[in-house]
């Protein structure tokens, strides 16, 4: 395994060699630092203040020389464009090759600088880790944080590479105009996707792609999807090619995602109708849509175990037991068979692939596109949650054929069938099934990541102590001066092998974040499965009119994670939004109780949307912080991150529908105030427990 401090100067352009950060004197420090400590020679804030001042200076001095190579570029760009319009008005072929040459050339310096930026940005990301690591704090988050806000910032040179556009912009418009294209009086802006470009320029616009692979609406909307990548690759390490992705298997497993979400909510409006007309009350509906997330709760990991093997195979089991399913619950209605409903919509919960789909996107979509397979997966789910009750709204018809029958309750389950056996077909079709690599190839990539090391770090610990206690700096490795880094790759990737290690991997901030996670899908769940029951008992609302209201709270997801993505969490921390939702969240509980005669229609309505929408901000926001303060052992394997967030939330939905059905035993007039209650209790203690984490949320 080679030790990055040679890497990184194996990589150096000589040329270039002062203007890299010296990651070597860093490193050294560090360790320098826990010596003064230990020896009581200098105190810890000093140790901070130092630290940080050193790498304002090594950041500024690369900047700096980005700037004036950037600069460089520039100005040899404009002498060539005096070059260029002279062999416009007398074309000669000589010229105009030596001339397109010429751009190549300054093509292939941009590259070289690009790769100048990626070193310093992994070397940078490196030595904040060992600095934590060391000293057992979280300095990355704070450090980065401040600096990357700043109006003045000279990190987000580092990271955004200011400027570098419109020296592609330049190359590839230019380079276009000198192609045989006489006759012809567009430019690459009349024409924004050109068949065939210049190599040089594909290759400037891969390596952008790779180091600026999302804006921050994809970002947030990936994050809120807890997609986890391992570490955060570097564009040398996107081992992903053609081999393993497919975009036809993409979207098959984003049609999985959707028509599961449609499967889940089509029943809602109508599930108390349907318990009533089989001899059961009302409130059994809580039982009837929650037993789909209590197969959920087993079925997650058997897919997730199973998507080590192969994704092909366990789409087809989801589809075929959707399938069968369905077809239980609707031929319920005809068998007077309470039954075979909850039958039914248990074999519908074993065949939630969401496991898988995640899955999926993770280890076989390229890592230049992941972030927006990752916001189509949000996407789908949230089209999912919203068609579903509209679908079942429009479904208000009533006739048999032979011995069966169809109407709102049954054609749900009839539709749906219809819909996975077509699903079905399609996935046999077209999916491909990506090739794995062989223990040989996992081995030599394995190695060729511990060699390249990840362009960012995921900080494992979260803060265990606070630096400024010197009992919490870490004894030394002895092998620190020539592979610290280098530390055991191996251990730091290893994946958990059961919930028990997963669980030991928990630090508090992380076991908040899965309790606030529990918390508002239980208060979304009350909300949306009880809502046929009450809106009945209050307000007399048909079938049509429960499900247009559900079909309108499910359409502010998307137009939500865009405000809160594009435009709120670039203008506060992540962790105020999240303490901001969970205020909000507790205020909309707090006026849906029944505590005012008549319970209104307005009250029931603007409090349900207040508390929905600030949970489904809550939830990206949530997701987004879990994503960053996760260890990266729970990026891959079977009981990774994705899994543990999906149990947490199908527990939550698990828990509010027995609630529910278990509240129905006080009768209807008690069962919202009932429900709302644990839902309250659940938020105050999420409330607390974020105040207590709030100062380790980066």
């Amino acid at each position: 395994m080679v030790a990055f401090g040679k890497y990184l100067q194996r990589k150096q352009v000589d040329e270039w060699r002062g203007y890299y950060i010296n990651y070597k004197l860093m490193k050294k420090k560090v360790k320098q630092y826990a010596e003064q400590i230990r020896g009581g020679s200098q105190h810890p804030r000093h140790v901070l203040k130092d630290f940080s001042r050193m790498l304002d200076t090594q950041i500024e001095k690369t900047v700096l020389f980005m700037l004036e190579q950037q600069g460089l570029l520039a100005g040899r760009l404009s002498t060539l464009r005096e070059t260029h319009d002279a062999v416009l008005e007398q074309p000669d072929i000589a010229k105009i090759v030596e001339l397109r040459e010429s751009y190549r050339d300054v093509g292939r310096d941009l590259l070289q600088l690009l790769v100048f930026v990626e070193l310093n940005a992994i070397g940078l990301r490196k030595i904040l880790k060992k600095f934590d690591k060391r000293f057992g704090y979280r300095f990355a988050d704070y450090y980065v944080k401040t600096r990357a806000n700043h109006p003045y910032s000279q990190l987000q040179q580092v990271f955004k590479h200011v400027g570098v556009g419109a020296v592609v912009g330049a190359i590839s418009r230019n380079l276009h105009e000198l192609q045989e294209n006489e006759g012809s009086f567009y430019s690459i802006y009349d024409q924004p996707v050109l068949p065939l470009q210049d190599p040089v320029v594909e290759a400037i616009k891969t390596a952008v792609d790779k180091l600026t692979h999302s804006t921050n609406f994809l970002n947030f909307l990936a994050q809120h999807a807890l997609i986890m990548q391992d570490d955060l690759q570097t564009p040398s390490e996107d081992t992903i090619d053609e081999r393993t992705y497919h975009f036809n298997s993409l979207l098959l497993n984003l049609g999985n995602t959707f028509l599961y979400m449609v499967n889940t909510y089509i029943i809602v409006p109508t599930a108390d109708d349907y318990s009533m007309s089989l001899g059961a009350a009302a409130t059994v509906c809580g039982v009837v849509i929650g037993s789909m997330a209590v197969a959920q709760v087993f079925s997650s990991v058997y897919f997730s175990a199973w998507s080590n093997k192969s994704y092909f195979k366990p789409l087809v089991f989801s589809s075929i037991a959707l399938f069968i399913g369905n077809l239980m619950y609707a031929l319920a209605y005809d068998a007077n068979s309470i039954a075979l409903l909850l039958l039914g919509r248990l074999c519908c919960g074993l065949g939630s692939a969401r496991a898988v789909n995640r899955r999926y996107i993770s280890d076989c979509v390229p890592l230049r596109i992941r972030m927006q397979a990752s916001a189509g997966f949000v996407s789908a789910s949230a089209l999912g949650m919203a068609c579903g009750p509209a679908l079942a709204g429009l479904l208000q018809i009533k006739f048999k054929f032979y011995k069966l029958t169809f109407n709102q309750s049954t054609l749900p389950g009839w539709v749906m069938a219809v819909a996975w056996l077509f699903y079905l077909v399609w996935l046999c079709i077209s999916f491909k099934e990506p090739l794995r690599n062989t223990e040989e190839e996992e081995e030599q990539e394995r190695s060729k990541r511990n060699e390249t090391t990840s362009m960012t770090d995921r900080v494992e610990e979260g803060i265990r102590k606070p630096l400024l206690i010197t009992s919490g700096i870490l004894p030394p490795d002895d092998e620190e001066d020539c592979n610290e880094s280098e530390e055991s790759a191996e251990d730091s990737r290893r994946p958990a092998n059961s919930f028990g290690d997963a669980y030991r991997l928990l630090t508090p901030s992380v076991k908040v974040q899965l309790l606030i996670y529990f918390m508002l899908k239980y208060a979304m769940e009350i909300l949306l499965s009880e809502s046929s029951v009450v809106t009945s008992y209050y307000f007399g609302w048909t079938t049509s009119s429960v499900a247009i209201f559900l079909a309108c709270l499910g359409l502010t997801v998307l137009p939500i994670n865009i405000l809160v993505g594009s435009y709120i969490s670039n203008m506060f921390e992540d962790r105020q939004i999240l303490l901001t939702s969970e205020i909000i969240v507790f205020v909309g509980i707090l006026f849906s109780f029944n505590l005012f005669v008549p319970y209104t229609v307005p009250q029931y309505v603007i409090s349900g949307l207040v508390m929905f929408v600030a949970a489904e901000v809550l939830e990206g926001v949530n997701l987004s912080l879990l994503s960053r303060v996760m260890s990266s052992r729970l990026s891959k394997g079977t009981y990774n991150g994705g899994l543990l967030s999906t149990e947490a939330g199908t527990l939550a939905r698990v828990v509010a529908d027995a609630t529910i059905t278990l509240g129905g035993y006080l009768g209807r007039n008690h069962l919202l105030n009932a429900t709302l209650l644990p839902s309250l209790v659940i938020c105050i203690g999420s409330i607390v427990a974020t105040c207590c984490t709030y100062n380790s949320l980066y």
